[in-house]
């Protein structure tokens, strides 16, 4: 077997134990909102350390995997609300498929280092962010009361309503990473897994 051959073997069975471990994290969840979203154990870090890895290309195809399974866990309750063929596509889409396969861009930055681990990771939890944000507004159109204010806009119930956990997803996350990405044994592997990857 080649090293090309044994190096790609390596990297798909890596990529199947962290959307394994994404999707476990995912399960314990200390905060869940009433209408979706909820505050996990870092969850979203396995894909984004995954595709610092190995790369955007071979990220997208976990996070990919990852947002389907993501949407498999939820489709028992989400076929109890009586959506429409058309908003049921669209609520795949924007509140699964898209959000969490925009995860594997954690790597877009990844030739930069430190800083750019720090980025991508960044860049990623605010994209998902963007589509839950844009299915509140468009598919959902929600108004109503949070933590006791009331919120008329659509835009702005949106805006705090996903913002909320997003936000603490976000915060949780970047400390992580932080802490992580500053080792110098995760630094030299990454540092190398970089070089690695432009050879083959």
């Amino acid at each position: 077997m080649s090293v090309m051959k044994k190096e790609q073997i390596h990297a798909m069975t890596e990529g199947a134990v962290m959307v394994a471990v994404a999707t476990v994290l995912s399960l314990i969840r200390f905060i869940k909102f009433p209408f979706g979203g909820s505050v996990t154990l870092l969850s979203m870090f396995p894909i984004i350390l995954y595709s610092i890895r190995r790369g955007v290309k071979k990220g997208l195809f976990a996070s990919f995997v990852y947002a389907v399974l993501q949407l498999l866990l939820d489709i028992g309750e989400i076929m109890t609300w009586g959506l429409t063929p058309g908003v049921l596509v669209a609520c795949f889409l924007l509140d699964y498929l898209i959000p969490f396969t925009l995860i594997g861009l954690g790597g877009l930055f990844r030739k930069s280092g430190y800083a750019g681990w720090l980025g991508g990771t960044a860049f990623v939890i605010v994209l998902r962010f963007a589509s839950h944000y844009i299915s509140g507004v468009y598919l959902w159109q929600s108004v109503g009361e949070i933590l006791g204010h009331n919120f008329a806009s659509p835009y702005l119930y949106s805006l705090v309503y996903n913002g909320a956990y997003m936000g603490v997803e976000l915060i949780i996350t970047m400390i992580a990473a932080a802490v992580f990405f500053a080792i110098p044994q995760t630094k030299k592997v990454l540092l190398q897994m970089g070089l690695t990857e432009k050879l083959i």
